[in-house]
């Protein structure tokens, strides 16, 4: 650090303390700008107000910036989690059996992980993640940008259904059960219903909307090769989310769900373990994106019944399959996620998606699904981006959300899994939300 005087490892989007710093200035950083297959030379970096305003130190900085010497580290773009659920991270049978003051209170510690981690940024498919997100846009608490999805919307015994199975159907008076009452997840059928729910979402805040058109995992009553929602029922949804100028993103694992949501109109894919050759030409042809994982699937949530381990067996099966053809391809509308849920000790790991999916792509590749893709991704959202800017790359004029890392991911992406020590800055928003070097490292 060159100017202690600032103290920016104090300094956080929370409010607390010193005010942030204005601007701040990376010297001496090998920079990867989310775009490129190498770092640069050792360069300067110079943020101001919140975005990034040079990549080559010509731009001069204000008298009060704060400078912090890189010392040759690498300099990425704040990592974009596009398929997250922060709200949803106690068991399914803790959250069916507590309230949403307790949801709240886990997320929002969910949310101070993600931002620990390096993420920046996380598309949240599916969760009552609206006031999570206004008290972290307010610096009433730390975490990431949130693009909400608000809850699943989900048919009758689809993948958002958790109605326990004692509940009598709403056809003949049953109820809500309490993941939908809370908001996590909205079962609709019919039309109507559907543009109903859609425009409920909306209406809160959505900046996409989230559907399950087949069969999932952590559920238990629809298998993966199930399809859900007529192709009426989706048309509605996608048509909805047209007149508000945003998009649709569905779950589905199976190509004939995955076909039906692309001809709809969909534009992103959750998932896709089970796709062929076919379907993702499909997909490449319509200009749709999609966002697999690979984590969730390798170690299985806890508190699993037999036939959603089964499931979650399957779709790591398919994982090669999905990769493999996307690879081969050259299938460049690739996201990066995560999906864990029920395991906050796996998403403390998160960043073990970097490796696992180095099988297929190389690092380079890896970063730029985490960072640039997902950046294009995420402003799918149109008027409805809740964060007006460029996201996922270092350029002039793009959102100040950077990370500082002692080594080179791009050599070896395993150094990303030790957080705590190799993620030595992390700034949001242009805030220096941790700094290592402020103590000496």
């Amino acid at each position: 650090m060159s100017d202690a005087k600032s103290a920016p490892g104090t300094a956080s989007s929370t409010g607390g303390g010193a005010a942030p710093p204005r601007a701040v200035l990376f010297s001496g950083a090998r920079v990867f700008d989310g775009r490129s297959d190498e770092l640069t030379a050792p360069t300067s970096v110079l943020i101001v107000d919140g975005k990034i305003v040079s990549v080559d130190g010509t731009e001069d900085a204000p008298s009060d910036v704060v400078t912090i010497d890189a010392g040759g580290r690498t300099l990425t773009p704040g990592f974009i989690d596009a398929h997250a659920h922060v709200m949803l991270q106690p068991e399914v049978s803790v959250m069916a059996n507590t309230d949403l003051a307790y949801h709240a209170l886990f997320g929002a510690s969910m949310a101070e992980l993600y931002l620990s981690r390096g993420y920046t940024t996380i598309r949240d498919t599916g969760g009552s993640t609206f006031s999570l997100k206004k008290a972290i846009d307010s610096g009433m608490t730390e975490g990431p940008r949130i693009y909400p999805s608000g809850p699943i919307i989900s048919q009758t015994a689809g993948h958002g259904d958790f109605t326990p199975m004692s509940e009598l159907p709403r056809l003949v008076g049953g109820h809500r059960d309490n993941m939908q009452r809370d908001g996590h997840l909205l079962v609709v059928d019919g039309v109507a219903e559907m543009l109903q729910a859609v425009r409920y979402n909306l209406g809160r805040g959505a900046s996409q909307i989230k559907l399950a058109v087949g069969g999932g995992c952590a559920s238990d009553r629809d298998p993966l090769d199930i399809t859900e929602f007529t192709a009426e029922e989706i048309e509605a949804a996608v048509k909805v989310a047209g007149d508000w100028n945003t998009y649709v993103a569905t779950h589905v694992y199976n190509p004939t769900g995955i076909r039906r949501a692309v001809e709809a109109g969909v534009r992103t894919i959750e998932h896709a373990n089970l796709i062929d050759a076919k379907t993702l030409e499909l997909m490449k042809d319509q200009g749709t994106w999609m966002c697999p994982q690979v984590s969730v699937y390798v170690t299985d949530p806890p508190g699993l019944a037999e036939v959603t381990k089964a499931k979650f067996a399957q779709a790591r099966e398919g994982l090669d399959t999905v990769f493999s053809l996307a690879k081969k391809t050259g299938f460049e509308r690739l996201g990066f996620g995560s999906d864990i849920i029920s395991a906050p000790d796996n998403l403390a790991r998160i960043n073990e998606e970097f490796v696992h999916r180095t099988k297929w792509f190389s690092p380079a590749e890896v970063l730029r699904q985490a960072t640039r893709n997902n950046g294009e991704l995420v402003a799918l959202s149109g008027p409805r981006n809740p964060y007006p800017g460029t996201l996922g790359v270092i350029e002039p004029g793009a959102l100040a959300d950077v990370l500082l890392i002692d080594g080179n991911p791009l050599d070896d992406p395993s150094i990303l899994t030790d957080p705590e020590s190799n993620l030595v800055v992390i700034v949001k928003d242009g805030k220096v939300a941790k700094n290592l070097l402020a103590n000496g490292k």
